[in-house]
């Protein structure tokens, strides 16, 4: 087979089970990779209820389609699992090297179910997987794993991920890390991976991909090249591979995109002196110490800082993301770098979402300051606005999973119902934190943030922020977009089962991702074959959440996000945002009920791939 390995890994780990499942053409050109084939495959494993932290839950890890085949921008896996959070489906992608080193192991996918009797790391290489005792990680940082792994293993190149030891306290917020500082983050993928005593995967082996059209390959890479040094993304690709996601903090924060206070604030609450306080453009002199790439990527929006701060030192910290500096900066009104640095530091070390992490700090913050939690609730600490040895001392606690911390490591809405206050304070999507993207700037995130399979993203399809950059009279007008969303939508499905960094919508030319993915596996697939398959994906993912009982009525975006009510201040002064009209219109063109949120009948025998699931809900 051209492009793929044609093997998946599967484990249980009750049995100590290892079995290699090989899979033909037909089933990776229906399901393409990432999650694609996470979601046909957690469908078939995964009895529906399952709890999340069950023996019988199932939790995958599997390489984007193009990973390892040389397809520039095309280096990131994905983890996929029940969340613990929302209930419902899961997926969280990373970059880095793991995912192509996964492939290098001679795999495509890992997909793991049971419960070890003691903590365990899998060993996988060519092929072949040795479920091997890890009490002594148990306990340990990533970056101590990592240096452990490479002490016990004699292999030249390994790679790996990783739960620190939020997950292995299962907190909803807990994440799973590879390459040190990359985060497959969101929705409680780290607390699966830990309910399963599983700390850890490395991979190693010397397995090549046989391209379809190297040749081909060779060629459209050296386009994207071209595109990017010469064309007319040139710009923007230099200011992210000078100063990564974090240079657009300041115009975030002045345009409305960036959340502030807790959602409740604007421009109007940062001082001027302040809007650039966390941006790349400051931060670089101060901790830079060199810059890196994931897999693939010509850009290399990633770099390595140094810093000593709040009783932590380190020579290998990542850069805080845009979302970290956000959700840690003006989220909490903080303009302390130090204190960004080290609680960004501390969360990849115990391996927690800095979405989640952050949009808890925040709500916990607010709270403090409307007197609904008092300073004995948060274990003595003063949560003002802007208290940056408060903010490093309760994400400790956090990390930790120590006092109060025990709670707000399971997330904002978990914390709210605990304590019986603050529900109105709470920027959630169905109980996860969303990103730091504001949908009452950007409307098209609410439609996503709502009603995508799995909520709270914003790397997710449809009109996303670029709905943003259009002008008021065009996108606060909620009933004209439905075939806008419906295609992004399976473009965007596409490009995260390739693999695909979401830099690449301007990194690489138009139509580049189907290109690049022909020219590996040879599928040829047309640009309406491309798109069918995204809708079929879309589709899987949203079948496993209906099997689960969770139709329309289920999910919600919290009121504050949607602008009930409105912000009477800053450049979203009165704006309210109505994602139900968005839904209607978003379901009425991918050909779903809108009442339901259930794919009709002939949609899916339009996609194909799907009897099953045409079975289980129309009998």
């Amino acid at each position: 087979m051209k492009g793929y390995t044609g093997k998946l890994l599967f484990v249980d780990l009750s049995t100590n089970e290892t079995k290699i499942r090989e899979f033909d053409e037909q089933f990776a050109r229906t399901w393409i990779g990432g999650y694609g084939f996470g979601a046909r495959i957690l469908y078939d494993e995964m009895p529906a209820h399952t709890d999340a932290y069950a023996p019988e839950s199932v939790i995958g890890f599997v390489s984007g389609a193009v990973n390892g085949t040389t397809a520039l921008m095309g280096g990131r896996y994905t983890v996929v699992c029940k969340s613990p959070v929302y209930d419902g489906w899961n997926d969280a992608n990373s970059g880095g090297s793991f995912g192509p080193s996964m492939r290098s192991a001679g795999v495509d996918g890992i997909f793991v179910k049971g419960i070890a009797e003691k903590p365990v790391i899998l060993f996988i290489k060519d092929g072949v997987c040795e479920i091997r005792d890890a009490s002594h990680y148990w306990g340990k940082t990533v970056s101590e794993c990592e240096a452990l792994a490479s002490e016990e293993i004699a292999e030249k190149r390994l790679g790996s991920c990783w739960i620190g030891p939020s997950g292995e306290r299962k907190a909803y917020t807990a994440s799973v890390m590879n390459d040190t500082h990359r985060a497959a983050g969101r929705g409680g993928v780290g607390g699966v991976m830990g309910s399963k005593k599983l700390k850890g995967i490395v991979v190693a082996g010397t397995f090549k991909l046989e391209k379809a059209d190297p040749d081909v390959l060779r060629a459209l890479n050296k386009e994207v090249m071209s595109w990017e040094k010469e064309g007319p993304v040139k710009p923007v690709c230099q200011i992210f591979g000078q100063l990564g996601t974090g240079n657009d903090y300041e115009n975030a924060i002045c345009r409305g995109d960036a959340g502030v206070k807790n959602w409740a604030g604007s421009v109007e609450d940062v001082a001027p002196e302040d809007r650039d306080a966390a941006s790349a453009g400051k931060m670089d002199p101060l901790y830079r110490l060199k810059k890196y790439a994931c897999n693939a990527c010509p850009i290399g929006c990633g770099a390595v800082y140094g810093f000593e701060a709040y009783g932590y030192k380190s020579d290998d910290s990542g850069r805080p993301e845009y979302e970290t500096t956000i959700g840690l900066g003006s989220m909490l009104l903080n303009t302390d770098t130090d204190a960004i640095n080290a609680v960004n530091f501390i969360f990849n070390e115990y391996g927690i979402d800095t979405i989640s992490g952050s949009g808890t700090i925040a709500w916990a913050m607010e709270c403090f300051d409307r007197g609904l939690l008092s300073a004995e609730d948060l274990d003595g600490i003063e949560l003002n606005w802007g208290n940056a040895d408060a903010i490093v001392k309760i994400a400790e606690k956090i990390c930790h999973g120590e006092g109060v911390g025990a709670v707000l490591m399971n997330g904002s809405r978990y914390a709210a119902d605990h304590f019986g206050v603050g529900h109105d304070a709470l920027g959630t999507a169905s109980g996860i934190e969303i990103a730091q993207h504001d949908s009452r700037f950007g409307p098209g995130l609410a439609r996503t943030y709502t009603y995508d399979p799995s909520p709270g993203r914003h790397v997710k399809g449809g009109l996303g922020i670029a709905s943003g950059r259009k002008p008021p009279e065009v996108k606060y007008v909620f009933d004209d977009k439905g075939a806008e969303d419906a295609a992004g939508t399976c473009a965007k499905e596409m490009n995260n089962c390739g693999g695909y960094c979401d830099f690449s919508g301007f990194g690489l030319p138009p139509d580049f991702q189907r290109k690049l993915l022909n020219a590996a596996s040879g599928f040829e697939l047309t640009p309406e074959e491309y798109a069918l398959a995204g809708k079929r994906i879309w589709f899987m993912r949203q079948a496993f959440n209906i099997r689960e009982g969770h139709l329309r009525d289920y999910w919600y975006l919290d009121d504050r996000i949607l602008g009930n009510p409105p912000l009477e201040e800053g450049p979203l002064t009165g704006v309210t945002i109505d994602v139900e009209t968005m839904a209607d219109v978003f379901f009425e063109h991918m050909g779903i009920d809108p009442k339901t949120g259930i794919p009709l009948r002939e949609s899916l025998e339009e996609v194909g791939g799907m009897d099953d699931v045409i079975a289980d809900i129309y009998g």
